[in-house]
């Protein structure tokens, strides 16, 4: 009984350092990593190349790497994707619908959901005479959601189209608060006549701003629940700084059967961090993929990524990045997408099985 007490202890410690770390991620009115949520990419197929699809991507999930690829498809689409992180202790699924309103435009919406469900609230298990009471736990989810509108449209430019995507944001941190945000992407992509392609990728132009909402009440049961400390009631708005993507791609024909994608992506934050490219301005972080595919059917990919320079213990510092690998399948409309996202747990990222799946209509007509 007395190991079992202690490491309810350890776990109410743990939780309530949770939930006041939770709150105190609103302390500031502008963050660097504010909605991070939504930077994580979605597709198995993507993300087996190191999300380096920002020029070439041309379906469905057009919506979230880069709007004006939506004007590629030539029938509706539907896409879904599951994956896990922490031991599935945290869930990540993806959906998303596009369809072209005629050869010059196209539209979708797709929703992304990140949570951990069923979160121990132990902020209350130790009343006011030091006694522990098991009936004062409860249980609290997290949620974030991220709702995107896409539009599409073609330019007089040959081979020259943008798009443009109006973001939602909800974010709920069981009752102790919830935001509202709002935000625009903006993306443009050029084709020439030789198979090269070349994209731009500007996220949250305009700055996202979520605004919070915080149960006062809610607050005041944990603003003491680390003893000694006294929690002060946070900011309630923050802003998601913009971010850049670039990216060029070529497509290769090997005989009749045989292709070779090759594409390079240079992510870009208006930071300065620990990328391989870093200044006081800007930090760039470029990612490689390939994807090698046999009669537009089965597909092997694989790419490179993250590129960080980590601190050791030591005050050294060495380059880390994260390997990705992925396979797909595509038959009469239905393809089936796998990436893992870090081989052998090369980085310190967070890695992933990650699944997809996406339905074109064609396959009903």
């Amino acid at each position: 009984m007395c190991i079992f007490v202690k490491k309810l202890r350890l776990r109410h410690y743990i939780t309530t350092l949770f939930c006041v770390l939770s709150m105190s991620l609103f302390s500031q009115t502008v963050r660097k990593y504010s909605n991070e949520f939504m930077n994580i990419g979605v597709d198995a197929a993507a993300l087996g190349m190191s999300s380096a699809v920002t020029s070439h991507t041309s379906d469905v999930n057009s919506g979230y790497w880069n709007p004006a690829g939506l004007l590629k498809l030539e029938d509706n689409q539907l896409a879904l994707m599951h994956s896990s992180y922490f031991a599935n202790i945290a869930n990540y699924d993806y959906a998303a619908f596009a369809m072209p309103l005629d050869n010059e435009s196209a539209i979708g919406i797709s929703l992304i959901r990140f949570a951990v469900d069923d979160i121990l609230n132990t902020t209350q298990l130790i009343d006011e005479q030091g006694n522990i009471n098991y009936d004062r736990i409860s249980l609290f989810s997290t949620a974030d959601y991220g709702l995107t509108f896409s539009y599409a449209k073609s330019l007089p430019v040959q081979g020259l189209n943008f798009g443009v995507n109006a973001k939602v944001i909800r974010r709920i941190i069981g009752d102790f608060a919830s935001s509202w945000g709002f935000g625009l992407d903006l993306g443009l992509q050029f084709e020439t006549n030789n198979d090269w392609k070349f994209g731009i990728m500007a996220r949250d132009i305009t700055t996202t701003f979520n605004a919070w909402a915080i149960d006062e009440e809610q607050f005041a049961t944990i603003r003491n629940a680390v003893a000694g400390q006294n929690q002060e009631l946070p900011e309630t708005t923050e802003i998601t700084i913009p971010k850049l993507q670039i990216g060029i791609s070529k497509l290769m024909d090997f005989n009749v059967d045989y292709t070779l994608l090759t594409a390079v992506n240079l992510n870009v934050r208006f930071e300065e961090n620990n990328d391989i490219i870093s200044t006081s301005f800007a930090s760039v972080n470029p990612a490689l993929g390939f994807e090698f595919g046999y009669t537009d059917m089965v597909y092997l990919r694989a790419g490179m990524g993250n590129f960080q320079n980590e601190l050791q213990i030591d005050n050294t510092e060495q380059l880390s990045f994260q390997p990705s690998f992925g396979l797909g399948f595509k038959y009469n409309g239905i393809q089936i997408d796998y990436a893992f996202t870090d081989i052998g747990d090369q980085s310190i990222a967070l890695y992933s099985n990650v699944f997809s799946l996406k339905l074109d209509f064609s396959i009903f007509r």
